[in-house]
């Protein structure tokens, strides 16, 4: 009987398959794209499933050994591309997110004995990868695919939210009243140029968490604003790519730094990338981030066309450039996050606005 899976789940299955497949993968670009210079041969992957760890070995050209608790055989490498094949087929004629397994799909996941779309593994990667052989170092991956929705780098919710104070005009309650029920529920832009005309201003005060306000001070002591500053200039102006958004923060230099550290050092570029990497390698908001690397080591990412690329933190320029022109500020839930009103807080009316950050889908 077929069954329905999401974009997302059947994205990170066609990634495993086509590493089983072709038994390599190329290194990713800045641009998103292989580079043609650097193709890793592919010895093991290793993946959670519900009875245990299982290893995929590539022993030859021609099987993969599947080794497990309750499995051990050996399964022809042209069968994980044929089922590869036939979900990349799947998903790009879809426009619903959820698909239905396509005819043959179901009989061969039962054959390799897997029941889990998604891996269930407590260190948020998808699997782990050994490349040249078998006994070389595991590298944890997370599958981030465009043949369906992405898992954001950070959409921390109301732990990510960024304070700033209401200063200019000291606002009576029932302007404030009329202020907050300004527009529609998600108008936060006609919220903040309402405080604005009525001679309110709005300046960045603080993290809300405190937990998030020191993982982002391990990246600068002055970063939180640089975000702050970002966030706002997202709302107002419509900018929402990182690398624009970057661009516009120079421009303004939130932090008052001299020239030559924006201009011959790349002050704000290099901090927005060390940021990113750290997302991309485990820092949560609520969690505490202490530099020390987590059991994610990289990125597998699969463009609208299927083609599976990988980046490492091991070649951590080549990372943190493709993060830096393929990611993007986005808006969350004003109700699941509680931002985007002037809330009192010992005295002081403080607007919080939210930080949420996802890779491009195109």
């Amino acid at each position: 009987m077929a069954f329905e899976a999401t974009k997302r789940e059947w994205g990170e299955l066609y990634a495993f398959f086509r590493l089983l497949a072709d038994g390599y993968v190329y290194a990713g670009a800045p641009d998103g794209k292989k580079c043609e210079q650097r193709k890793l041969p592919v010895a093991m992957v290793q993946r959670e499933e519900h009875d245990g760890t299982r290893r995929y070995i590539l022993e030859n050209e021609t099987d993969v050994h599947i080794c497990g608790e309750k499995i051990d055989k050996r399964i022809a490498r042209e069968d994980f591309a044929a089922v590869a094949e036939l979900v990349l087929a799947a998903v790009k004629e879809s426009r619903a997110n959820d698909v239905m397994s396509p005819d043959g799909v179901e009989e061969f996941l039962d054959e390799v004995a897997i029941y889990d779309l998604e891996a269930k593994t407590d260190d948020r990667t998808d699997f782990h990868v050994a490349f040249y052989q078998t006994d070389a170092p595991l590298v944890g991956f997370c599958v981030r695919s465009r043949l369906g929705s992405m898992v954001p780098l950070l959409d921390g919710g109301r732990a990510a939210n960024l304070k700033f104070e209401q200063a200019g005009v000291k606002f009576a309650t029932p302007t404030v009243n009329k202020i907050n029920a300004f527009g529609e529920e998600d108008d936060v832009v006609g919220r903040m140029l309402m405080i604005e005309r009525l001679g309110g201003v709005l300046k960045y005060n603080d993290v809300a968490d405190k937990v998030f306000r020191c993982n982002l001070c391990m990246i600068d002591l002055h970063f939180p604003r640089m975000l702050g500053e970002m966030v706002r200039v997202m709302h107002l102006d419509g900018i929402s790519r990182v690398s624009d958004l970057t661009e516009a923060v120079k421009q303004l230099n939130p932090l008052k730094i001299k020239d030559e550290l924006i201009n011959k050092h790349g002050y704000y570029e290099y901090k927005m990338k060390q940021f990113l990497m750290a997302l991309a390698l485990g820092m949560r908001p609520a969690k505490l981030f202490n530099g020390t690397d987590t059991a994610i080591s990289g990125f597998l990412w699969v463009d609208g066309n299927g083609e599976v690329v990988c980046f490492q933190n091991s070649d951590r320029q080549a990372f943190a450039d493709f993060l830096y022109t393929h990611t993007r500020f986005e808006k969350s839930s004003t109700e699941r996050d509680k931002y985007g009103y002037l809330e009192r807080e010992n005295g002081v009316y403080y607007f919080k606005l939210n930080l949420k950050i996802g890779l491009l889908k195109r």
